[in-house]
Parts: structure tokens; sequence; C-alpha cells
């Protein structure tokens, strides 16, 4: 029998590790997935080592990857970036070849071998979606234009990731490096390529097509389930690993394209976050992973370098977007804002060059130098971010020499002034006219699946989901609603508001009793909705009306009566 305590004793020292230094990221307003990289560097070779990658970390840790691109999927609806779509397209191709260019030079400048210089160059050219989108959705700036822009952007780079990690999948670079550019070795890697793109174009439109015809219906029969809806979104996920697995393009690759499928249905934020507790546990293990294969003479054999090559490319990423969102004609402020947020080398550098280890193109002092890169440009990228307007006021003046009347920044769609409604039901129906004749934007979020075809025919924007979770308090943006009504008992749901809720807001919510009706109106409430009380008040009114007709009625007919007696056609 197979003894399970030093794996049991593995497991829970990364997450009580994991645990701490994340509360630490937290404070000090640093991404999570830094706390799980130093997590590896603390229990491993670098520090303590007391921890081995043994094979259950191993596989655990690959199906974090999977599940990394799989919640990167998630995040990507092309609803959100259509109004934009074709200036951000140009951006992104733009911006992937140029930054390519610069992402090879620096290295091949550096004096690594040409090997390595392809293998640097293609892990440091992306962005970091999951820790761009995270920051600019704690300062809800995600859906502002600039935002908008960098998720455009970052939803085609993670496209070339994609693309990238099933070339490392089927071992294509490796057979390059090993042939050369002959002209046989190339017919051989273009007939590859082709296999590779026509296979993912083969997934990708069974996963789109998939999430048009079939996902919905599945779905609508089992929203009201929390954990049914959770166990369908897991199963989706496999599914795909499997698939993109039998076919040679690698768990992460099935992981994405099975995200991006769920990510363009009303549930996709429902599924993220039910799906997000396994997969933080999963990426614990992931990066822990990283940071246990390495030593510390490995980690620091290049650290000059790599405080040079961070310098260059944070500047250089910048200079790059900021010249490409200038040249289609949008502000100064947005080109500031959606280039500043965009300067880190993305934690995909370490997934990409975990990969590129494994396979032996690279040794671990480049995957050392890969983490002190991306270690020092999310930690700096982070505060940039954090202080972005702070940072765009300081050069306000600087900037307005790019400034001309030509440039605009084009309507976009995020919810401003707007009426935000939690929970649709009769009541909601009939005081949605009146709403509607004073704003011109409506927010419904409810968990009931069958209204949603309701609120598609009354031309109101809905969001699927519970108020409980964060994600879909973003999306809701209570913080800017002029009204808000909550027909939720949730206590947390209803603080939660007022927590959020704009200074003027008028904010009607439920409440369950008179202790909780008093502690909503202590916070800001402005009326507190309560059915008995209101059906009382409805009825007294029904009453007091109805007993005073029938008292005028019986005193007229009284009199009526009387008269007819008295004319003497009455006995």
């Amino acid at each position: 029998m197979v003894s399970l305590e030093p794996i049991a004793f593995d497991f829970v020292i990364i997450i009580i590790t994991a645990t701490a230094l994340g509360i630490l990221a937290k404070k000090t307003k640093q991404p999570l997935l830094i706390a799980y990289l130093l997590t590896g560097f603390v229990l491993g070779p670098v520090l303590l080592d007391i921890v081995d990658t043994t094979a259950s970390i191993e596989l655990f840790s690959e199906l974090g990857l999977g599940f990394l691109l799989f919640l990167l999927g998630i995040e990507m609806k092309i609803d959100d970036i259509r109004e934009i779509l074709m200036p951000v397209t140009r951006i992104a191709i733009f911006q992937t070849i140029l930054q390519t260019t610069l992402a090879f030079i620096v290295p091949y400048l550096l004096g690594f071998t040409m090997m390595e210089t392809v293998i640097i160059a293609l892990c440091t050219v992306f962005g970091a979606t999951p820790v761009i989108v995270k920051v600019l959705a704690d300062k809800d700036e995600i859906n502002d234009l600039p935002g908008k822009i960098d998720v455009g952007v970052l939803i085609l780079q993670d496209i070339y990731l994609v693309i990238i990690l099933a070339l490392f999948g089927t071992g294509i670079i490796g057979d390059i490096s090993q042939a050369g550019f002959t002209v046989g070795s190339l017919g051989q890697i273009g007939f590859t390529l082709a296999k590779i793109f026509g296979l993912l174009i083969f997934i990708s439109v069974l996963s789109i097509v998939s999430s048009k015809y079939i996902l919905p219906h599945i779905l609508d029969r089992v929203a009201e389930n929390k954990k049914i809806i959770f166990i369908h979104g897991i199963t989706w996920a496999f599914a795909f690993i499997s698939i993109s697995e039998y076919m040679g393009l690698g768990i992460e690759v099935g992981g994405f394209l099975a995200g991006l499928g769920l990510g363009q249905i009303p549930y996709n934020k429902e599924i993220q976050e039910r799906v997000r507790t396994l997969t933080d546990f999963f990426l614990i293990l992931f990066f822990a992973t990283i940071g246990l294969q390495l030593d510390a003479s490995n980690l620091f054999v290049y650290w000059r370098r790599a405080l040079i090559a961070s310098a260059v490319l944070m500047v250089g990423n910048f200079l790059i977007m900021f010249y490409l969102i200038d040249r289609e004609k949008f502000t100064p402020k947005t080109s500031f804002l959606g280039s500043i947020n965009m300067t880190q080398v993305s934690e995909f550098s370490l997934v990409v060059g975990g990969i590129a280890l494994t396979r032996g193109y690279i040794g671990e002092s480049i995957l050392g130098y890969l983490s002190i890169m991306a270690l020092l440009t999310m930690s700096l990228s982070t505060y940039l971010i954090y202080y972005n307007h702070k940072i765009y006021h300081r050069f306000e003046k600087f900037l307005e020499r790019f400034d001309s009347d030509e440039k605009s920044d084009v309507d976009t769609d995020y919810f401003e002034d707007h009426a935000l409604i939690v929970g649709y039901n009769e009541m909601t129906e009939k005081m949605m006219p009146v709403i509607k004749d004073y704003f011109e934007q409506i927010v419904v979020v409810d968990r009931n699946h069958l209204n949603l075809s309701k609120l598609k025919d009354k031309d109101v924007k809905h969001i699927f989901g519970d108020m409980k979770h964060e994600k879909i308090r973003k999306s809701a943006a209570p913080n800017r609603a002029s009204l808000i009504i909550s027909f939720s008992e949730d206590e947390l749901v209803n603080t939660k508001i007022l927590e959020n809720r704009r200074d003027d807001a008028i904010v009607f919510l439920k409440s369950r009793d008179r202790e909780e009706e008093e502690k909503l109106y202590d916070m800001g409430a402005t009326y507190i909705i309560r059915e008995a009380v209101l059906a009382a008040e409805k009825i007294e009114s029904y009453l007091e009306d109805y007993l005073k007709y029938r008292s005028e009625f019986v005193k007229n007919t009284q009199m009526d009566l009387e008269s007819l007696r008295w004319s003497g056609k009455v006995d």
C-alpha cells in the first residue's frame, strides 16, 4: 500500500505557505500569482528545500495550467468590445508584431544563443491578462474605454498565446531548431503548421457552435441549481481538455477553448465564480512547481540581464501601445491609460518557459531569468495600474501636444446613471414602464434563467448570477447607479449594495424583519420594502375605498326608497 503521508505533508505545507504569502501580497496590493511563485522559491532549493516536485504535484500543476487558460477563455466575451473591435484588432496586430520584434532584439543584444533568444522572445511578448483584468476590475475601470481597449488587445494576444502553446505541444519548435530552414524542413514545418491551425479551427468552431446551440439548452434546465451548474462547467472543461490532448494540442489549449465557448453565454460569470476556488488551488501548485524547479544558482545566473531587459521592455511596451492607440485617433488620456496598464511581462512567460524547459529547449537558468523578469515587471506594473490616473495628471501638460480636434473617445457601453434592479418578479414587471420613462439604461441581476427571454424582449441588460459575488457586483456597477431596487432578502447582498452605492443614489431594499430594516436604514437605504406592510397598506386602501363606496351606495339607495315612498309608488 502506498503511503500518502509525504504527499499530504507537501500539499499542506504548500497551501499554508501560499496562504501566508497571499495575505502579504494582498496587503501590499500585489497579484496572488506572485505569492504562488514565491511559495516555490521559499519551499524549494532556493531557500528551505523541504518540498520536492512529486508526480502528484506535477499532475495537479498541469491541471492548474489547463484551468488558468479555462478562466482566461471565460473572461473573453466578444460582445464587450464589439463597438471598438476594428481599432482594437489593428492595435493588437501591430502591437504583437512590434513587441515580438523588441522582445527578440533585447535578448539577442544581451548575448543569448539564437534558440534561447527565440524562446525568450516568445515568452515575453504577452500581457498579464489575469493580473490586468483583476486590478482594473478592482478599480472599477474594466468597462472604461482604456480598459476595454486593453481587454480587447489581451483577447487577441491570448489567441496568439494558444497558437504558441499548440506549437510547443506538437514539438515543432524543436524540429525547426534541429532541422534548420532547408527546403525539406520548410515543407514539413508548413504541413505541421497547417495541421495545427486546422485542429485549432475545428475545436474553436466546435466550442463556439456548442455554446450557441447546445450549452444554453442544457444550462437552462440546471441554472437554478448552483452545484449542478458548477459540475457542468467542470465537465465541459475536461471534455475539451481530453479532445485537445487526444489531438496532440495540449491541456492548456483545450482549457482555453472550453472557456471561450462558455464565455459567450449568459451564465459565464456564475460559472467563473463557481470554478475559481478550485482553479486557485491548482494554480498555487502550478506556480509553486516552477519555483520548486529552480535553485539559487540558476535563479540568479542572469539577474543583471533580467534587470536591463525588464526596464527596456516596460518602457518599450508603453511606447508601442501609446503610439498604436494614439494612431487610432483616441484622446491622449485614453492612449496614456491604455498603455500604462500593459507594461508587464506576463506570468505566461513562465508557462511557455516551463514547457520549453520540459522539452529541453532551454536550461533552468533561462527559466530563472524569465522568473525574475515576471516578478519584477508584474510587481511594478501593478502599482502603475493602481495609480494610473495620478501618474497621468503628472504628465497631462506634456501630453496635450498629442491632442487634436480629430481625436475623440468612442461612446462606450458601460453603465452610468442607470437603474439597477436585483431580482425580476411581478413587481419589477409592473414598475418597468415607469422606470423606462426616466432611465436610458436598466440593468437587471437575476438568477432565474426563465427571465432571460422576457428581458431580451424588453431591451433590458440582464446579468445572470448572484449579487453576493464580487464579479457580478462589478458588472452591475452599483457605485454608478442612480436608482437601485433590490428584491433580495439576503442581508449580505443588501449591505454590499449599500456599501458600494453612489452617495446620491435612491435605494429601495427588501428586509425580513424590523431589526434588519432598522440596520439598512442606518446604512443609508431610502426605503425598505416589506411585503406584509405593503400588502396591509394596499388592503387598507382597498377596504377604505370599498366601505366608503358601500356606505354611499346604501345611503343613496335608502334615499331613493324614501322618495319613492313619498310619491306613493312604493307601499
